[in-house]
């Protein structure tokens, strides 16, 4: 069950690479496109999945906690790929979402701005200019995408295990160095153990988007709510906010499949308003 996550700039010539990547290995390219295919079956719509795919939070409560829950879909349908293995996830902050699972291949294909921004000019028959805010603005979204949901700087080279300049190098080298690399045996030799880890991650995800979806928990105050999955045992640590909310997350734990047991922890803290100055 081999993974590779690919990271890029616009205009590094990711795009190609990862399609003849996935040709020469015979493997599933999880892209756009993909994620759009299945979409339904996980309860997006396409305009849901544009909304949310690889886009920071507006800031507005009510789009940003919908465009959270969706997010955590299109992970959920991340991560279902990734356990089928022999997949390439383009974007998406795979190499984030599956931090722990030693088996994946990360890797980076960038090159300098003024490159980048001529080759996406000539692509896409645009003006230089335009090219230019194009490209930047396409560098904000992502990295302001990965900082919101993965807390990391996504130019830093040490969450990659291969990253790739095409200034110099050909698409052919890039995707030589990509093939040769996932065959190496320190990552074969993890693969067994990387299965149980993905099981697990599926099952917070499966928790983390039903709670999502039904407005128990929101990205505002997710940081006091603790999910942990280990063999398919579940630990909440952590606390809410009332008896009820209490209730709702139990009660949605109790139809998530996969889940072997489940040790509650969370404590009960009320807050109230400040009282009314006299």
């Amino acid at each position: 069950m081999a993974i590779i996550t690919i990271s890029r700039e616009m205009g590094s010539s990711g795009i190609p690479i990862s399609h003849k990547a996935a040709e020469k290995l015979g493997y599933t390219l999880v892209n756009g496109d993909e994620i759009r295919k299945v979409a339904a079956a996980y309860g997006l719509s396409p305009d849901a999945v544009e909304k949310a795919d690889e886009k920071p939070p507006a800031f507005v409560q009510t789009d940003d906690s919908q465009t959270e829950a969706n997010f955590h879909r299109i992970e959920l349908i991340i991560l279902d790929y990734a356990l089928k293995g022999n997949v390439i996830i383009y974007g998406r902050g795979g190499q984030d979402l599956l931090r722990g699972v030693d088996s994946v291949l990360r890797v980076r294909i960038i090159a300098p701005l003024e490159e980048r921004v001529e080759r996406w000019a000539e692509r896409e028959w645009l003006d230089p200019d335009l090219a230019r805010v194009l490209v930047r603005k396409s560098d904000q979204q992502r990295a302001g995408f990965i900082k919101y949901y993965f807390d990391r700087d996504w130019n830093d080279p040490i969450n990659y295990d291969l990253v790739v300049n095409t200034m110099n190098l050909s698409e052919e080298t890039a995707v030589k160095m990509i093939c040769d690399a996932v065959k190496d045996r320190n990552l074969a030799q993890r693969k067994d153990n990387s299965k149980k880890i993905l099981q697990d991650l599926i099952i917070r995800k499966k928790i983390e988007t039903s709670l999502f979806s039904k407005g128990v928990i929101t990205g505002l105050h997710l940081y006091h709510f603790h999910i942990a999955v280990q063999g398919g045992k579940v630990t909440l640590d952590g606390y809410v906010h009332s008896q009820r909310e209490l209730q709702d997350v139990l009660e949605i734990l109790g139809k998530v499949e996969g889940i072997k047991s489940l040790t509650n922890n969370l404590d009960i803290r009320q807050f109230q308003s400040n009282p009314r100055e006299h």
